[in-house]
């Protein structure tokens, strides 16, 4: 923790405790922004919450506890206040992997819905494929966005920018091209996200891997792998390949999940695989959605020979028996073509065994013949309850969505409030404050931002205010698009930017830093106040 934070928090509980009336004791001059008053206040750590109050100046929170403000202090200092009585009071979610164009749909409703004030992006090897990221970063925060974004420099994308692409071997140039702009990326992004079941990524031989971990490591950013095979069968060596870059870097595994895989026994013995890794010194984190079906490109069907759009063609034209077994395998392993609903245009909400049926053709020739590995995306039934629940159930597991405000999957408007829903109030799987730390501090910390994600004095208020009960996953398979309820009020940085099921905000979020940033109050009287402590 830097000086700065020290010195920003003493002064605060300098300021509460000289007062005996245990309100923030702030000069006369210094407007106090917004009271939260009788909430019951979670602080994103796990332990139980308590009744205290909030009080917020410009973006910061500046006092938690019992508040008395006179009659003229509500009158002539505070701009609001709010009364949380019967409502929990806590962080805001903070997604580790999520999706979606900020210049396209900056406001984000989706997230903001169910309670995530932070979201990440440029994941599974895909960011934003320019030259230099930091400008696109500049022109996202001057159009202004909703949610705090935390960004990724993607593993693929630069395999691209660099002119390695596909290539399986590259010259120690051109591989030398691409770690100097990573290295210069990781100065404003959090670190690097690899895709390697997708293209360009899963070209990338064990020397790349290890070149670009030390690069990674050499800024002590993290590493967030959709890894190289989430089959069941395939999944323990996939970890292990991370593992390895684990020895050089902080690794985080997307999204953890086993296709096929079954029964809580083997949740069990995935997790013992990253706790061991953990318990010999490897830096390694990972996240879990509470859903059983996944989304991605259909491409995830197709073998790697046939999975770009040229491989396609000649796979096609040269392998097409091959092919054709392959897919039939392939879907019929993933529980068949019932289990695969499409989620892009002309398809959209049919499964693959639906237009098998309407075009009278058998499914892998719909997939060769009507769709192809760049056609469509689509939800895949392929994950079992009980072995997903215990992933999400596990201590050090954060939760993300891995959604958008457009992919046709429940997942991108439901998940958080499906945690509190489902495994909090219903299945009683988590208590309420475990399932916040999963979503809040844990998170954070993995992130390694250092003032969100906990409710103290001293933090950025990004806040929530809901009552659990009402909380209310309405997205569903069919009609994935539907916001969640419950949460009233979504403060980001000070602001009110979600109200009521209403937007309020809508420029609310900014751009964070990967180092820790000095806490800045915009007010200057309260800036000459706490100077005035350090001379």
């Amino acid at each position: 923790m830097r000086i700065t934070q020290l010195l920003f928090s003493t002064v605060f509980f300098l300021l509460v405790s000289c007062d005996n009336q245990n309100q923030p004791f702030l000069p006369e001059q210094t407007r106090i922004d917004l009271v939260i008053t009788n909430g019951q206040v979670l602080d994103g750590l796990g332990n139980e919450a308590i009744k205290a109050d909030v009080v917020i100046v410009d973006d910061s929170i500046v006092f938690v506890g019992e508040t008395r403000f006179s009659e003229q202090d509500l009158r002539s200092r505070i701009t609001r206040t709010i009364d949380a009585k019967g409502r929990v009071i806590s962080p805001g979610f903070i997604d580790l992997h999520s999706h979606g164009n900020p210049l396209e749909t900056p406001d984000f409703e989706n997230f903001l819905a169910m309670g995530v004030t932070t979201i990440t992006l440029g994941q599974d090897g895909d960011s934003p494929a320019v030259n230099n990221l930091d400008d696109w970063l500049q022109e996202v925060a001057k159009k202004g966005l909703a949610p705090n974004l935390a960004m990724f420099i993607g593993h693929g994308t630069l395999r691209n920018i660099s002119g390695i692409g596909r290539d399986g071997d590259p010259d120690k140039k051109a591989l030398g091209e691409m770690l100097a702009t990573l290295d210069d990326a990781l100065e404003y992004t959090f670190g690097l996200s690899s895709g390697l079941e997708y293209n360009p990524g899963l070209n990338a031989p064990a020397r790349e891997l290890e070149a670009i971990a030390k690069v990674v490591g050499g800024k002590d950013r993290l590493i967030m792998s959709h890894v190289r095979n989430e089959d069941d069968d395939q999944l323990d060596a996939s970890i292990a390949e991370l593992i390895e870059q684990g020895e050089h870097a902080r690794v985080h595994i997307a999204h953890l999940k086993s296709v096929y895989g079954k029964g809580a026994d083997r949740g069990h013995q995935i997790l013992k695989i990253i706790d061991d890794a953990r318990a010999k010194g490897v830096r390694i984190s990972a996240d879990s959605y509470p859903y059983n079906a996944s989304y991605t490109g259909i491409s995830i069907v197709f073998p790697i020979w046939a999975k770009a759009e040229e491989q396609f063609q000649i796979a096609k034209q040269n392998r097409r028996a091959e092919l054709e077994t392959f897919l039939v395998n392939k879907v019929t392993r993933r529980n068949g073509p019932d289990a695969t609903l499409l989620g892009t245009a002309p398809y959209t909400g049919k499964t693959l065994a639906d237009i098998a049926h309407e075009l009278e053709m058998p499914f892998q020739n719909v997939l060769i013949d009507k769709i192809g590995p760049q056609g469509a995306s689509g939800a895949y039934f392929v994950m079992n309850d009980q072995l997903q629940s215990t992933i999400i159930a596990d201590p050090n597991i954060s939760i993300c969505s891995d959604g958008s405000p457009t992919g046709f999957h429940p997942r991108g408007h439901g998940t958080f409030a499906k945690m509190i829903e489902l495994y909090v109030n219903e299945r009683k799987v988590l208590s309420l404050p475990e399932a916040v730390r999963k979503m809040t501090s844990l998170p954070a910390k993995t992130l390694q931002i250092a003032d969100r994600g906990v409710l103290r004095e001293g933090m950025k208020a990004d806040l929530i205010i809901f009552d659990p009960s009402k909380v209310r996953e309405k997205a569903t398979y069919p009609d994935p698009f539907q916001f969640a309820e419950g949460f009233d009020l979504v403060i980001i940085n000070g602001k009110i930017a979600r109200e009521n099921g209403t937007m309020v905000e809508k420029k609310a979020g900014t751009i964070l830093k990967p180092a820790f940033a000095t806490i800045q109050v915009a007010d200057p009287m309260h800036v000459a106040f706490i100077a005035g402590w350090t001379q």
